[in-house]
């Protein structure tokens, strides 16, 4: 059963034809683009026409899935602190 749904920044869908899982990062309206992540970090613009043709399902957010990029920054600056520390 084809469900279409409209895209919705933050919202997990499912690709169930590819079985591949990513949310959605932005929407330009203007030009018909959408922006989205897949769960391996690849992202991709897709056109409006294409997410209509996908059989897509919502989904919840994927368990272990976390912006790794605002994390890895945190996490890097208390290693630093640690390691300045440690030369002292």
């Amino acid at each position: 059963m084809s469900r279409d749904y409209e895209p919705v920044p933050s919202q997990w869908y499912e690709n169930l034809e590819e079985e591949d899982s990513f949310r959605v990062l932005s929407i330009d309206e203007d030009s018909e683009l959408i922006e989205i992540e897949y769960l391996d970090g690849e992202i991709e613009e897709i056109d409006l026409e294409a997410w209509h043709e996908m059989d897509l399902e919502k989904i919840e957010e994927p368990e272990g899935w976390s912006e790794s990029d605002d994390e890895d920054t945190d996490e890097d600056e208390d290693d630093w602190d640690e390691d300045e520390e440690w030369r002292a």
